[in-house]
């Protein structure tokens, strides 16, 4: 009895056809995470996952900022090397953080605002759940802070109390997160 040969044809090789605008728009892309991070400061570049390559690159980049071709050129380097580093998704997530970091604060602001204004419009029943919620907080001082703040809302004077009453919700709020 004679084995079956098997035929080429039996083989599937899966062949991924990538065009070329594709591979374009990925090296713009790795170009443009490139001049993001040479244009980070060094203080927050250091909290990137970088290998030693990308590092040195970086210092070369702050070297020659000022000439203009030199820099174009090099960031062509930084984006090809970017091209074979395997923690990419690492890098660009940091970088996502850091860049969003200020509309974060701004949210974490209106955040406190309206639990300032909650709690001098509620009174009692609010500050014992926002204790609750964060028990760094100190329960006289939270009472004195909002009874100072309603009071000056009352009169329509916004100021010393009321201010104090954010700060002391904000630090509260830093605690924890």
């Amino acid at each position: 009895m004679a084995k079956k040969k098997s035929k080429p044809a039996d083989i599937e090789e899966e062949i991924e056809y990538v065009s070329k605008t594709e591979l374009k728009r990925e090296a713009q892309e790795f170009h443009q995470l490139g001049t993001e991070i040479a244009k980070m400061g060094k203080k927050q570049r250091e909290r990137l996952p970088l290998n030693d390559d990308l590092k040195a690159a970086m210092v070369v980049a702050d070297k020659i900022s000022n000439k203009s071709d030199a820099y174009r050129r090099h960031l062509n380097y930084i984006a090809k090397t970017l091209r074979t580093v395997e923690n990419i998704d690492a890098i660009r997530s940091i970088i996502d953080v850091m860049l969003n970091k200020n509309n974060q604060a701004e949210v974490l602001v209106k955040k406190i605002e309206q639990l300032r204004a909650d709690l001098i419009e509620q009174g009692d029943d609010l500050i014992n759940e926002t204790i609750e919620q964060f028990p760094s907080l100190d329960r006289q001082q939270m009472r004195q802070l909002v009874r100072n703040a309603a009071k000056e809302a009352k009169d329509e004077k916004p100021g010393r109390g009321y201010k104090e009453l954010f700060q002391y919700l904000k630090d509260a709020h830093q605690v924890t997160y």
